[in-house]
């Protein structure tokens, strides 16, 4: 089989001057942004399908991506793949004291055991220190500096939320977050009484803000959430379009109760289903 090494030096011909490939020598550390995204969606795209012959091969595209940016930097002399590596094991080494109390990643696994809660409360504490260490003026440090921008919205606000919570900014539970979103949609209301989509739009952000903090007092992903409604909107669709092409009805020429009647049907199929199962 081939190793990690025969990876490396695979990337490497890729973008030799003179013998590489064409495309791949056009590549930047902005262009390939695109494709690292999508493999980590494909990769998590497999797991929740339970597709595991392919999760195989997403994870080697998902690893490509790493091998490919650290052959970028290795030709800007900004460092290597091997680098990524011992970075990223210092850095469990350091977050993880309670498996690695003397730092020695092949010491004996005699120490004592900590609670979950406890290894948490740890794990924030150490990347304060590492955000403080970091930072070019401490004085100013916030709690939200690290939280990537690039993150997927609903992910960026569940984070924020839960970084904000540390310090006790937070609704004490479930409840009182339901009623703010009921006060925000009533927001999204007034705003469309006043015909003002400026307003519209903000309102609506809103909503889809108090929505995510519900989600996480009920600990429930949103993004993951959301993922499992977008498939569930298009299985249910789909059976709309199956069960009209059986009819031999053009679905333009359908009106929206029998759409709905339909969509209704998909529903009781997936229930009986659900039930049998």
């Amino acid at each position: 089989m081939y190793s990690l090494e025969d990876l490396l030096h695979l990337m490497k011909r890729l973008r030799d001057p003179q013998y590489g490939c064409p495309w791949d020598l056009k590549q930047t550390y902005a262009t390939i942004v695109p494709h690292t995204l999508e493999e980590a969606y494909e990769v998590a795209d497999a797991i929740e399908r339970g597709d595991f012959d392919h999760l195989q091969g997403e994870l080697g595209d998902l690893l490509f991506q790493v091998v490919y940016y650290s052959q970028l930097a290795r030709e800007e002399g900004r460092f290597e793949f091997a680098g990524v590596i011992d970075s990223i094991t210092r850095k469990l080494i350091r977050r993880h004291p309670h498996v690695f109390p003397t730092g020695d990643l092949y010491a004996p696994l005699d120490i004592p055991q900590l609670s979950e809660e406890q290894v948490k409360a740890r794990w924030e504490q150490i990347k304060a220190e590492e955000r403080a260490e970091k930072s070019d003026a401490p004085e100013q440090l916030s709690l939200l500096d690290d939280v990537p921008t690039a993150l997927p919205s609903l992910s960026r606000a569940a984070k924020l939320q839960k970084r904000a919570s540390q310090v006790g900014f937070d609704w004490p539970s479930a409840l009182p977050v339901v009623d703010n979103v009921r006060e925000e949609l009533d927001e999204v209301l007034e705003a469309m009484a006043d015909n003002d989509p400026v307003a519209i739009a903000d309102e609506v952000g809103d909503l889809l803000f108090a929505a995510v903090n519900l989600a996480r007092h009920l600990k429930v992903d949103p993004e993951t959430a959301l993922r499992g409604a977008n498939a569930k909107f298009e299985r249910r669709f789909r059976f709309i379009e199956q069960a009209l092409r059986d009819t031999h009805q053009p679905i333009e020429d359908c009106t929206l109760e029998e759409l709905d009647a339909l969509w209704g049907e998909a529903k009781r199929q997936e229930k009986n289903v659900s039930s049998c199962g």
